[in-house]
């Protein structure tokens, strides 16, 4: 995804009198990058196209560096200042942190560095560009606020074409088929079908397709759910994963307790308990399932109630509890868990006395009234998912 605004005739002609300012998701990138673009200009072939450019011997840091004939390239990070500086040139490189993309703050925070900081530094508005290069993440990210204000210019290549079009580039033009992939040479349909599966079908579409699902759309379809009817061997291990409230009161959250069977790589819902309970009886309903199940992990949110449940059950002897600690937002969670259950790997009972709560608050999460469900069920996913990579390989010679 490619958002411009404003393309001067001069910025390829005379490269060394140019101002550029670029800003990357953080600083080390933008240093890193600003080290390649200095590479690229001390390289023979750039001398060659552009013999006249040369990087003055004054003034030539990691993050800044200046031409002989004073123009330059600064590098900055979204969210950064780049306060006394201007520039002809302003390039945004992927301004959005991906994990914090279902945040309206994180979004909101990210086009308020754009209109009162990044944009008041184009020198001149009539003759300068701003250019932003992005994945599409949300349908409220920075690309979709700049289109939506217009005078902004738009190039859109999805990793499969949706329609027949042409793209002219100068002289030459590029024709893309409907149904077409974008890297013949490096991708299948088959291989991008993978992709989609192991990213989920929301992330598949902003990230490679350039379109955004509507937040009002659910994550998780009815389609994507796999049951199960009754099991012909038993578990490797189970699982308990707690969301827990700390009010009882009629307005309060449920806790909500899920317990997991694991059998290789699947992962099947074996009970569940969601009610509103005191603490005393919250904590004598854990060490209920605990002492049925027998589970080699308790997993339990380290925060309100939570935390002194994990204190006082590992106090008791609970060797096996593991705090939960969420770095993310609730939709951006159960998000990532979403291609597990599009895999196959999650399996619900079905039938039980708490299958329409289950099936209701999964399929019509973030738009349900309740997510404790939600939460205890991306809980013991994203554990598994986490754990999965701290598992060192196994390599068997034969």
């Amino acid at each position: 995804m490619l958002v411009l605004r404003g393309l001067p005739g001069y910025w390829a002609i005379i490269p060394q009198l140019a101002l550029w300012l670029l800003a990357t998701p953080h600083s080390v990138l933008s240093v890193k990058h600003s080290l390649d673009s200095r590479l690229v200009v001390s390289s023979e072939w750039y001398r060659r196209l552009f013999p006249a450019t040369k990087l003055s011997k004054k003034h030539n840091q990691k993050s800044k560096f200046l031409t002989s004939e004073n123009g330059f390239r600064f590098a900055t990070s979204v969210g950064g200042s780049a306060t006394g500086e201007g520039g002809d040139f302003l390039i945004i490189d992927d301004p959005h942190n991906p994990t914090q993309i279902n945040s309206q703050k994180a979004r909101n925070k990210v086009i308020e560095w754009f209109e009162q900081t990044f944009v008041t530094r184009l020198n001149d508005q009539s003759k300068g560009a701003i250019v932003l290069v992005m994945q599409r993440l949300h349908e409220d990210d920075l690309s979709a606020h700049l289109i939506s204000s217009g005078g902004w210019e738009l190039l859109k290549i999805p990793a499969i074409a949706f329609e027949d079009k042409i793209y002219n580039i100068g002289i030459n033009s590029y024709e893309y088929k409907k149904g077409q992939i974008l890297n013949q040479e490096r991708d299948q349909l088959a291989f991008l079908n993978n992709v989609e599966q192991e990213v989920g079908v929301r992330n598949f579409a902003a990230q490679f397709l350039q379109d955004p699902l509507p937040s009002d759309i659910n994550l998780l379809a009815l389609e994507d759910i796999l049951y199960y009817e009754e099991l012909t061997q038993g578990f490797e291990y189970f699982v308990l994963s707690w969301d827990t409230a700390i009010k009882v009161s009629e307005k309060s959250d449920y806790s909500v307790g899920t317990c997991w069977g694991v059998l290789s790589d699947k992962f099947y819902l074996v009970s569940m308990v969601r009610k509103k309970m005191s603490y005393p009886t919250l904590k004598n309903e854990i060490e209920k399932q605990a002492q049925k199940y027998k589970p080699r992990h308790i997993i339990i949110e380290d925060k309100a109630s939570g935390q002194s449940l994990i204190q006082d059950l590992s106090s008791a002897g609970y060797s096996n509890i593991k705090p939960s600690k969420p770095k993310l937002d609730k939709i951006t969670r159960f998000a990532s868990v979403i291609p597990l259950f599009q895999a196959g790997r999650v399996f619900l009972p079905s039938k039980s006395v708490f299958n329409r709560e289950l099936i209701h608050e999964l399929t019509t999460f973030p738009n349900s009234k309740n997510d404790d469900i939600v939460d205890s069920v991306s809980q013991f996913l994203n554990f598994c998912k986490e754990l999965s990579s701290k598992t060192p390989m196994r390599i068997r010679i034969v």
